[in-house]
């Protein structure tokens, strides 16, 4: 499992899915929003499967 997300792409991630999160306690409240857990997990670890699969790599 070698990085294959860059800064840009991971920091975008990080805002998405916390603001996802967020949307579980304000807002509409609903459960659909820890499915911002995905994007911030992959944002923290660097290393996204569905990149991997499709070969894309955006970092240097």
């Amino acid at each position: 499992m070698t990085q294959n997300m860059g800064s840009v792409d991971r920091g975008i991630r990080i805002v998405v899915g916390l603001v996802l999160i967020a949307l579980v306690f304000v807002g509409p409240q609903t459960m659909w929003g820890w499915i911002g857990i995905i994007p911030l997990a992959t944002a923290l670890i660097g290393w996204c499967p569905t990149y991997s699969l499709i070969g894309v790599k955006t970092s240097k």
